[in-house]
């Protein structure tokens, strides 16, 4: 799917205009274009901070954030390139700690793609390829400690897999999506994950399925990488607290503030990964904090009073997660299950999906069957998606009473008007971080 991005700031609105003129408007693998334009630009890339490349299919935005949480938290300045943004565009790039200023912004992507139009044979560069391009400028011209760069589609053959010798790389949970370009089984979908391996750089991992794990060692014995894998060289329990535990000793931490069962493995697999390079020195509080104080937007976000929540009764919760494939609507199934406690006077559970059209809506839905009250299917504005009369169709084969309204906020107003007021409702607004986008804009809540 095409990506999306408009500007408020004049400046960056003009060059977005020149890179929807240029690139190819679809996810494009390969990285013969980003080499290219990355030498046209004096390669970049080969003068960044030590690099800490994360792949996965979800959780590894998390793990950027858990990341980035504890090497500010040891006093060092970070670099951070994820994707994609939710409201604004300069959210892909942060500058040691802070997002990329629209005029810095507007003028690296005039010189990325000045770069890629010269010379009778122009490189007609992805969207990816050149916001790629932007932020490893960025990186090579400003100071930092570290630099956290998270995959954005795949990994061998993801724009960011030029780095040759990242400190460290990291696979988060693995699942199905993006077959078109990955594969269909989850042991392909896991080699092409994989190929972020660099030799001599240790390749950290979860536990997976024993087909998907040995794919990843084969990918990782191809590259001569060492692997450190969850269970055998590293390992972490949950109870009150985490304990997590390698080779150089044992760790006590807080529960992660992140909501969700998944977010201690995410936190645990950011200890590990820093535990088991060498370019940063991490004391032990700085892991602490990054427990504490770690927020990542719509991944299981209670929202905060706004536009939005005040749509609902008071005392309702409002939560967002733009996730979108069956692995995570599990583990976000889960964290609602948590919530709802039965019999302790808590409102219904209800829904609001919006998703694209190349996503599996019943593979999203089936873990909310015995959980959601009512579903209420919205459009995705300015791409494309599953008809909300389509996606409440496939709602109501699993047995969710499912309705269609025209937004967001006609859907909580509708919800508004068939809840308890004794008992709050639980909503959950879900299916994808562009929809996402949007309801934390008309919240109020853009991400900083």
């Amino acid at each position: 799917m095409p990506d999306h991005a408009t500007s408020s700031a004049p400046a960056v609105q003009t060059q977005l205009d020149r890179l929807w003129a240029l690139s190819p408007g679809a996810d494009i693998l390969g990285l013969e274009r980003i080499t290219a334009l990355l030498a046209r630009l004096g390669d970049p890339h080969l003068r960044l901070p030590p690099v800490f490349h994360v792949a996965g299919t979800n959780g590894k935005g998390s793990t950027c954030a858990f990341l980035r949480s504890a090497i500010e938290a040891a006093g060092l300045s970070v670099h951070v390139y994820t994707s994609p943004h939710l409201v604004r565009f300069n959210e892909r790039i942060r500058i040691a700690g802070a997002l990329i200023e629209d005029d810095t912004l507007a003028a690296l992507l005039s010189e990325v793609l000045d770069a890629a139009e010269e010379g009778a044979d122009g490189i007609s560069a992805s969207f990816f390829e050149v916001t790629t391009a932007a932020a490893f400028l960025a990186f090579a011209r400003t100071p930092a400690d570290a630099c956290i760069i998270e995959v954005g589609l795949g990994g061998r053959l993801d724009a960011t897999n030029v780095i040759p010798a990242p400190a460290i790389t990291g696979i988060a949970q693995l699942g199905i999506d993006h077959q078109a370009f990955l594969g269909h089984s989850a042991e392909d979908i896991a080699a092409e994950k994989a190929g972020i391996a660099k030799p001599g750089v240790p390749l950290v991992t979860m536990a997976y399925a024993p087909g998907v794990t040995e794919r990843i060692a084969r990918a990782a014995e191809h590259a001569d990488a060492p692997v450190i894998a969850l269970g055998r060289d590293w390992r972490y329990s949950v109870g009150d607290q985490l304990r997590y535990e390698d080779a150089a000793g044992a760790l006590v931490l807080p529960m992660p503030r992140m909501a969700g069962p998944h977010q201690p493995g995410n936190l645990a697999l950011a200890v590990a990964m820093l535990r088991h390079q060498r370019a940063l020195d991490i004391p032990t509080e700085a892991y602490r904090a990054a427990a504490l104080h770690t927020t990542w937007p719509a991944r299981m976000q209670r929202l905060a009073p706004g536009p939005l929540v005040d749509l609902l009764p008071p005392g309702s919760q409002l939560w967002l997660d733009g996730g979108h494939n069956p692995a995570a609507a599990g583990v976000i199934a889960a964290t609602l299950e948590s919530l709802a406690h039965p019999g302790i006077g808590r409102g219904e559970v209800h829904l609001v999906l919006g998703m694209l059209s190349n996503k599996d809506a019943a593979g999203l839905l089936a873990p909310f069957a015995s959980l959601a009250t009512t579903l209420y299917a919205v459009p995705v504005p300015d791409h494309e998606h599953h008809a909300p009369a389509a996606l409440a169709g496939v709602a109501r084969s699993l047995g969710i009473a499912a309705h269609t309204a025209e937004d967001v906020p006609a859907a909580l107003a509708d919800i508004a008007q068939i809840a308890d007021p004794a008992e709050p409702p639980i909503v959950l607004i879900l299916g994808s971080l562009y929809l996402a986008g949007g309801v934390l804009d008309a919240n109020g809540e853009r991400p900083d």
